[in-house]
């Protein structure tokens, strides 16, 4: 019964994962990050990308204050954060993230404000489907982990 449960499980990650890579929101990074976990690291790919979502939220955060403040100017300042987003998102394969990114530094290369504050809002549209839908992929995995009974090594 149990082993049923996980394999329809591994089929619900296969379909979201195959969703997600149709949509263009993931592209082949994601599976190279999938490769690195094993049994020691069962948790892997979970604790990069949180990583990430906690990186991306203080970026999120610099550039949606750098742009709401009445008297900003620095574009470089947001180029760089820019740069950074970019560079994480490729490296956890958060493929339309990192497109929108690429259109918001040639916003901010033009010193376009309103093209920045368009950009944002698609930014953090994305960034939101993107981290929901990697939760929900999380928690089948977790479920399929406990389905298969999977067992971690302890460590002592």
């Amino acid at each position: 019964m149990l082993v049923l449960g996980a394999e329809r499980l591994r089929l619900d990650m296969n379909r979201l994962l195959a969703l997600l890579f149709h949509q263009g929101v993931l592209d082949e990074q994601f599976l190279q990050l999938q490769q690195l976990q094993d049994e020691d690291s069962p948790n892997f790919v979970s604790e990069v990308v949180n990583i990430y979502f906690h990186e991306s939220e203080k970026l999120l955060r610099n550039l949606r204050a750098l742009l709401l403040d009445r008297e900003f100017s620095d574009y470089k300042k947001m180029g760089l954060h820019l740069n950074q987003f970019m560079g994480s998102s490729s490296s956890i394969g958060a493929k339309r993230i990192r497109n929108v990114c690429v259109a918001f530094r040639a916003a901010s290369e033009q010193n376009n404000r309103a093209g920045c504050l368009r950009a944002l809002e698609v930014l953090e549209h994305e960034y939101c489907y993107l981290k929901n839908k990697l939760h929900e992929l999380f928690q089948i995995e977790q479920q399929r982990m406990l389905a298969a009974g999977v067992r971690y090594p302890m460590h002592h």
